[in-house]
């Protein structure tokens, strides 16, 4: 039987118009769903639980890509000397069930890449666990270490069993959502209307040359309370680090690759574009691989992407990848080890823009160490 190709007989604002047809009722179950939900907390019907101890909630109203591990990481970075700090994750895609605290002999499997990640930079430093029922999350951390005084959690703007002291909401300059429509039309995980409940609004991935225009702009399309605080924050990319430790790194900078060189960038993550963009700059040959978000990856994973990169050609071929991809391969049993000097990772940091001359960790402070009956 000849098939048809819908491409060529309508166009792409008929095909949008059919998919929205098929899609708009899924979306309003969804967005009634969310909305009876709210309205059981409001009535009280489903639990709120408050604590003694501040909590922090870091998350976001769109599904993934916002940036939400490294504001985490810079939240802790800032304020780990100050406060006895405890980081509670739900471990979004990990083997394990249940709350697991975080120690030396597990691994990704047992965390989740991004908890992980957020562990093996501060171990020492802060406690962390992984729970999918944060408010159980809280109570096993607290008995376990009764000193900590701040506890952040990540991703957890949806989940409001927990009330949280301070809330922040991360946005993506690129994709706001005010111009985003509920799951599955769009990517907003509950009415864009529900980010008044957020105490502070960051503004991620802002481009470095970001006009005021833009700012203003912003700024008026979010639409939010007076009280509501909001920030700008970008992305910097530090020197490529080896996934795995080598006495002799063959790339310690970008500026040493030329013209001749490759770089084959390899993603498994929600949002690749920025870090692909940044790859871009230095004028080399580049090729992308690209996984779902959070992928694990498997024998033939690697055996395609070496595939690949065997028969790319360059004077010198380095295999690039992401932050949170590193601690998915870094254990990886099935990654080979002859090629584990050709693969690097690129470290991230958030930088804050000087928006209203308010500095975001300050007054996030003041938010933390206010009194709890204000």
């Amino acid at each position: 039987m000849k098939k048809f190709d819908f491409n060529k007989i309508l166009n792409r604002s008929q095909r949008e118009a059919i998919v929205n047809g098929i899609l708009t009722p899924f979306a309003w179950a969804y967005g009634a769903a969310v909305g009876l939900r709210d309205l059981c907390f409001k009535l009280k019907i489903l639990p709120q639980e408050e604590f003694d101890v501040p909590v922090v909630s870091v998350g976001n109203i769109t599904v993934g890509g916002t940036g939400k591990t490294p504001h985490v990481e810079y939240i802790v970075e800032a304020l780990c000397r100050d406060y006895n700090i405890a980081v509670l994750s739900r471990g979004y895609k990990r083997a394990t069930k249940g709350f697991i605290l975080a120690s030396g002999n597990l691994s990704v499997s047992d965390l989740g890449d991004e908890p992980y990640q957020i562990y093996r930079k501060f171990n020492g430093m802060i406690t962390l666990a992984v729970c999918e029922k944060r408010s159980k999350g809280i109570h096993e951390l607290l008995r376990i270490n009764p000193d900590i005084n701040l506890i952040i959690l990540d991703d957890a703007f949806q989940h409001r069993y927990v009330k949280p002291k301070v809330n922040i909401v991360l946005v993506d300059f690129n994709r706001p959502p005010f111009d985003d429509k509920l799951l599955p039309l769009g990517s907003l995980r509950e009415p864009y209307h529900h980010i008044l409940k957020a105490d502070m609004v960051v503004v991620t991935k802002c481009p470095s040359d970001i006009k005021p225009v833009d700012i203003r702009m912003m700024k008026e399309n979010l639409e939010l309370f007076p009280a509501t605080q909001l920030f700008f924050s970008n992305i910097k990319y530090a020197r490529p680090m080896p996934v795995f430790p080598i006495n002799n790194p063959q790339l310690t900078s970008f500026n040493w690759v030329d013209k001749d060189d490759l770089l084959l960038g390899l993603t498994g993550i929600a949002n690749h574009r920025p870090f692909l963009l940044y790859l871009k700059q230095f004028g080399t040959r580049m090729k992308v691989i690209h996984y779902d978000d959070h992928h694990n990856y498997t024998r033939d994973d690697f055996k395609d992407i070496f595939r690949i990169f065997n028969a790319l050609e360059g004077k010198k071929k380095y295999l690039i990848t992401t932050e949170k991809d590193a601690v998915r391969i870094l254990n990886n049993p099935y990654f080979p080890p002859t090629m584990r000097e050709h693969i690097y990772y690129i470290p991230i940091r958030v930088g804050f823009l000087n928006y209203e001359d308010r500095d975001f960790i300050t007054e996030l402070r003041h938010k933390i160490d206010q009194p709890f009956n204000q």
